[in-house]
């Protein structure tokens, strides 16, 4: 799993170059985006109405982006899965609570 972090612009594209380029996907690539548990997946498609951008960006749907309470310009976790061809892009949120709830654990563990 490779990791990167982003800020979605205006338009909710995502600059991904290096997990792009690690996936092999260039730009024009059909893609799928879906919201899955609180992430977007993106997956390649045969056709679709989206496609990687021109400057390596990736398309984060406005409707989606709404559903998994992403802000323009709010930081996003990108992890590509490069043996199932796939991005999950997670909200700050989701990454903050999972992190507080580890820290907790640690925490709490006996020195």
């Amino acid at each position: 799993m490779l990791f990167d972090v982003g800020r979605p612009d205006a338009a909710g594209r995502v600059t991904a170059r290096a997990l792009l380029r690690a996936l092999g996907w260039t730009p024009g690539l059909a893609l799928y985006v879906d919201v899955v548990r609180g992430a977007i997946l993106i997956t390649p498609a045969a056709v679709g109405a989206h496609v990687v951008g021109a400057r390596e960006e990736l398309p984060l749907p406005a409707a989606a982006r709404h559903l998994c309470g992403i802000a323009t310009g709010e930081p996003v976790l990108l992890a590509a899965l490069p043996r199932r061809n796939r991005i999950v892009v997670h909200p700050s949120n989701t990454v903050t609570a999972v992190l507080a709830d580890l820290h907790a654990r640690i925490l709490a563990e006996p020195s």
